[in-house]
């Protein structure tokens, strides 16, 4: 039986690593399928049913947070600053870039509702847009001040219940401060510069944090905690979605600007969605597609980053939204294969070729101290 001696949580790492997979080809769907493949055929309709799975990368955010060796607060500023400047780093590679030399459809510009040639202060925009990088940099303050001055595991809990509950009511809430504004933007932006703004889906994260400090607390098997993530998972389905289905237009909106009954609801799915994985992973033995998965999950990052830039580069030469669905279903494991060969032969090839230089240092200063 598996306990909390365990380094790792193989459940957390099986559905990390699939969420970061579906977020490519989400991606693939939103930039090259057009409108009508989007909206109105079953590939759509399934890209964005897989897109709910967002939340499970956040869920294990907070869960991983919460196992993490360090978790001072000056280790989650310093992670909050990383993962800040990469996605600032991101926004600059897959826009500004394209944008500079010239290959930006002039349709990808128009969708923004700008004409050519792109301003300074459309760049800007770009630039600033808030993506998960953007959440997961900001939520890492809050996350490592909670940590610091509460350990019992419900403070987590009634925070996320706080945020999903009350963030509409602040939603797109400004003071007119273009600067100050844009950082209410990334807290509880309404507008299309910020699509992943902290609240409310920040409470996905402490809802992880929930868990992973009751895992801690009671030293109970995998099978306690996920077992009790289903039950709370059905719960805030059952929750969720009867308050969607009262009033839809403010309890779910649109995905990116969620009310309350949408929070609970998506939570929910995503709890449940922990627990399959966890019935995978128990019963099913080790093979090669489970350890493609953790493989994935522990360069979440990276992968994020890479499947983001080459997607809007290939922009400039397909083109932005052409493609029907049987061009959407040719493009989806091209740029998987490409994003997965980046990594693995030019980053983690890099990452290798940096750790034997280290390493080759160190054993000859080792030797020239012996000597």
């Amino acid at each position: 039986m598996e306990t909390i001696k365990s380094k790792r949580i193989l459940a957390i790492d099986l559905a990390r690593g699939l969420s970061v997979l579906m977020v490519i080809v989400v991606h693939t769907l939103w930039m090259y399928g057009d409108i009508k493949t989007q909206t109105e055929t079953w590939l759509g309709s399934t890209v964005h049913f897989i897109g709910k799975g967002t939340g499970m990368f956040l869920i294990a955010m907070g869960v991983s947070f919460t196992l993490s060796r360090n978790q001072s607060i000056v280790l989650s500023i310093k992670r909050a600053f990383y993962i800040l400047a990469v996605g600032y780093l991101m926004n600059f590679l897959k826009f500004i870039v394209p944008v500079v030399i010239g290959t930006v459809p002039d349709n990808f510009i128009a969708a923004y509702g700008w004409t050519s040639p792109v301003t300074l202060d459309n760049m800007i925009y770009m630039l600033g847009t808030g993506d998960i990088l953007q959440l997961a940099g900001v939520s890492l303050l809050f996350m490592g001040i909670i940590n610091r001055f509460s350990k019992n595991k419900y403070i987590p809990l009634l925070i996320a219940l706080c945020i999903a509950l009350l963030t509409k009511e602040v939603h797109g809430v400004r003071v007119g401060i273009t600067g100050f504004d844009y950082l209410l933007d990334l807290l509880w932006g309404a507008e299309w510069n910020v699509y992943f703004a902290v609240f409310p889906w920040f409470s996905f994260i402490l809802i992880g944090m929930f868990f992973g400090m009751w895992y801690k607390e009671k030293e109970k098997s995998n099978s306690y905690l996920f077992g009790r993530m289903l039950i709370a998972g059905i719960v805030l389905m059952c929750l969720g979605g009867g308050l969607c289905y009262y009033n839809y237009e403010y309890h779910f909106g649109d995905y990116f600007h969620l009310g309350p009954g949408g929070t609970l609801y998506l939570a929910g799915f995503n709890l449940v969605i922990m627990w399959i994985a966890n019935i995978l992973v128990t019963y099913i033995r080790e093979n090669k597609v489970f350890n493609f998965l953790y493989y994935c999950s522990k360069r979440v990052t990276t992968i994020y980053v890479i499947q983001w830039v080459i997607i809007c580069w290939g922009m400039g030469v397909l083109g932005y939204q052409q493609f029907g669905v049987s061009g959407v279903l040719l493009l989806i494991p091209v740029y998987i294969l490409l994003t997965l060969g980046i990594q693995k032969f030019v980053l983690d090839r890099a990452l290798s070729s940096k750790k034997a230089k280290k390493q080759s240092v160190t054993n000859t200063r080792r030797k020239q101290v012996t000597v």
